[in-house]
């Protein structure tokens, strides 16, 4: 039988690709617009080169536990501390959280 992986002990790394910027407590990631079809895009519609990505109040809490080091389930806890009953159900919206930031690419697990 297969050892199964818990998602919470997974080791998320900020990918260095997207830069980002805090301003008052909140994170805001800059993707550049590259490629053929984007450059196309800019130039006939006016498409930005940089879109912008305004994470909310806990996403730009647990962007900076991002660290390469740290759990999903050690950052997990480190929410619970700052948000308490806010945050709950804590995992299921972490482990959520987490695979947004996967499927975009902003992240990835090592």
């Amino acid at each position: 039988m297969k050892n199964k992986e818990n998602y919470l002990d997974k080791v998320p790394v900020r990918n260095e690709k997207f830069s980002w910027s805090e301003k008052d407590g909140n994170i805001t990631l800059e993707i550049e617009n590259t490629g053929i079809l984007n450059r196309i895009f800019q130039k006939i519609l006016n498409k930005p080169k940089i879109s912008y990505v305004h994470l909310d109040e806990t996403g730009s809490f647990v962007w900076p536990l991002i660290d390469g080091e740290k759990t999903i389930f050690e950052i997990g806890k480190e929410v619970e501390k700052r948000f308490g009953e806010e945050s709950a159900p804590l995992y299921e919206r972490l482990a959520k959280y987490f695979q947004i930031l996967e499927s975009y690419r902003f992240i990835k697990f090592i």
